[in-house]
């Protein structure tokens, strides 16, 4: 498949109490791929508050220090907001990879948010998968979201 992300960069990764049991194994198998990551916390599954770790997963991608970025929470609602009030942040909630891959091809998203409460791990993971590993279309779609920013 082709994409559009440099993949040389480290994926950006961050979570509330809701998904840290997931993102613990997403950064395994992304690091098991061969792909650095970094950790934008929580760290563990204590009660926190989701927006202390969106919003410094989303300045990474937003600055170009990472690649995409992965968020995860119970619903992805609360992640998914608070990265979209990035200005260079096209945050996607995908809850199947048909969902994942448009996001990318249609939206030129930079950074899925997973419902960790209503989609199991490996869907998870499949959806990754296949985010990373498609690239934006262009051509039609790029008038669009060059239409979104404000």
């Amino acid at each position: 498949m082709e994409t559009n992300f440099d993949l040389t960069k480290p994926i950006a990764i961050g979570c509330d109490h809701a998904g840290f049991e997931y993102k613990q194994s997403v950064m395994k198998w992304l690091r098991d791929k061969g792909y650095q990551v970094k950790d934008f916390g929580t760290h563990s599954t204590d009660s926190v508050d989701y927006p202390d770790f969106a919003h410094p997963t989303a300045s990474s991608v937003e600055d170009g220090e990472a690649a995409f970025g992965v968020l995860i929470c119970g619903s992805a609602n609360g992640v998914n907001i608070t990265a979209n009030k990035h200005q260079g942040i096209r945050s996607a909630l995908c809850w199947n990879t048909d969902v994942a891959r448009l996001a990318r091809q249609h939206n030129n998203a930079n950074v899925i948010a997973l419902p960790a409460r209503f989609i199991a791990l490996h869907y998870a993971i499949e959806m990754i998968d296949s985010f990373m590993n498609s690239a934006f279309e262009g051509g039609r779609h790029e008038s669009r979201v060059n239409k979104i920013s404000c």
